[in-house]
């Protein structure tokens, strides 16, 4: 995931995301490259769930 794919899952625009993004908690990224970070999909629902609960599909929707 890039910095566009993690402001849409969190809800949110890029520049704030980019805030999340820079949080000491925050997962290592996977690589940096030319258009920026990149992350493992599921190293950000990870955290997600650690830290932002209430961004998570609610269990009747699953």
């Amino acid at each position: 995931m890039g910095a566009a794919e993690i402001a849409r899952r969190l809800g949110m625009g890029r520049t704030r995301a980019k805030v999340y993004m820079n949080r000491p908690d925050w997962p290592d990224p996977l690589d940096e490259l030319e258009m920026g970070r990149i992350y493992w999909a599921a190293d950000i629902e990870v955290w997600i769930a650690q830290h932002r609960p209430d961004l998570l599909p609610d269990a009747e929707d699953g």
